[in-house]
C-alpha cells in the first residue's frame, strides 16, 4: 500500500521538485489534506539515490511545516475560539486548562499523528497559546518531524520496504492504543472537576 503511495508521489517530485514538497506540507499544516509526509519520505528516498539534495529537502520540509502550522495558528486566533466554544460549551474552560498544561507537547508531538498534525496549529491559536511560545514549539516540532521522516527514510532506504511493511502491520494495534488514549482523555474532560 505504501509503495503505491510512493509510486504516485515520485512523478510529482520529478515534475515539481521541492515546490511539490513545500506546497503539500504547507497546506497540510493548516488542515487541507495533502500528501506532505508521503512526499517528504519519497524525496528522502530519492536523496538516498543521489537524485535530490537531502539538505535542501529537509530545509524545504521544515520551513513548509512550520509555516503552514503558523497559518493554522492564525486561523485559530481569528475565529477558532468561537467555533470551539460552540462545540465544547461549558467544557471549554477545562479544555483550556489541559492545553495550558500540555499544549507545548501537543504542538510538538501532535505533528507525528495524522489529524493532529493538520489541526494542532488551529487548536493552539483557538486556545490562546501566545505567539512567542507557539513559534518556539512549532519550530521544534517541525524540525523533529522533518528529521524523523526525512533523515529516517534516507538512512534506512536499503531496509525501507521491510520497515514500511512492519509499520503497516503494526498500524492497527497502534491505532487502537491511540483511540483508547483519546477516549480516556475525552472522558476525563467530560467528567469535569471532582465535587467534594
Amino acid at each position: 500500500m505504501f509503495e503505491h503511495e510512493l509510486t504516485r508521489a515520485e512523478p510529482l517530485l520529478a515534475r515539481y521538485g521541492y515546490a511539490a514538497v513545500f506546497a503539500a506540507i504547507f497546506l497540510e499544516g493548516f488542515g487541507i489534506p495533502a500528501p506532505g509526509q508521503t512526499l517528504l519520505i519519497a524525496g528522502a528516498i530519492l536523496a538516498a539515490r543521489g537524485q535530490v539534495s537531502l539538505a535542501a529537502l529537509l530545509a524545504t520540509a521544515a520551513a513548509a511545516s512550520a509555516g503552514g502550522t503558523l497559518v493554522g495558528w492564525t486561523i485559530g486566533v481569528s475565529g477558532g475560539r468561537r467555533l470551539l466554544g460552540r462545540f465544547a460549551g461549558q467544557r471549554l474552560e477545562r479544555i483550556e486548562g489541559v492545553f495550558a498544561r500540555w499544549g507545548a507537547g501537543l504542538v510538538v508531538l501532535g505533528r507525528f499523528v495524522d489529524g493532529a498534525r493538520q489541526l494542532a496549529g488551529m487548536a493552539a491559536g483557538a486556545l490562546g497559546m501566545p505567539l512567542a511560545s507557539f513559534l518556539l514549539w512549532n519550530a521544534l516540532g517541525a524540525i523533529l518531524w522533518t528529521a524523523f521522516w526525512g533523515v529516517g527514510a534516507w538512512a534506512f532506504t536499503r531496509d525501507f520496504h521491510a520497515l514500511a511493511e512492519a509499520a503497516h502491520r503494526a498500524r492497527l494495534p497502534l491505532f487502537a492504543v491511540a483511540l483508547v488514549a483519546a477516549a480516556g482523555l475525552l472522558a476525563w474532560i467530560a467528567r469535569g472537576p471532582k465535587r467534594r
